[in-house]
């Protein structure tokens, strides 16, 4: 497990939690990612989502994942998009569509944590986290 990365190592235990229909998932806990999961709950990928404390006394966040119907995840996927190796930024007007529009990308701004759609409507730009779809 690389520390290099956080954010990519939480989407990576999201991704691989759907890949096994597990029901939630437990990552270690920081700002950002609750941050990230409140948006995500926000825009309806995933049920729920809390922090806990692990036997050691770690802060997990611990993420209720949500299926459709058909028992398919209602993430079809993410997608990691600045990297502690290379940022990558956007204005309000250069944020492309994720997805053909079906997805969103999760930005850090000045204002918090925000979808592109809200960044557009408030017109700040900021760092592109990830996209979900």
């Amino acid at each position: 497990m690389s520390m290099t990365d956080p954010i990519a190592d939480f989407l990576t235990h999201i991704r691989n939690a759907l890949m096994r229909r597990h029901a939630q998932v437990n990552s270690p806990s920081s700002k950002i990612k609750a941050e990230i999961a409140r948006v995500l709950k926000q825009e309806g990928y995933i049920g729920d989502w809390n922090t806990t404390q692990d036997k050691r006394g770690h802060t997990l966040i611990q993420v209720e994942l949500k299926y459709d119907k058909k028992g398919e995840p209602v993430i079809r996927g993410l997608k990691r998009i600045s990297r502690p190796g290379l940022r990558t930024h956007a204005g309000s007007t250069q944020m492309p569509p994720v997805f053909n529009g079906q997805g969103i990308a999760i930005i850090t701004t000045s204002q918090g944590v925000l979808t592109d759609l809200e960044c557009r409507e408030r017109k700040i730009g900021g760092e592109v986290l990830c996209h979900v779809w």
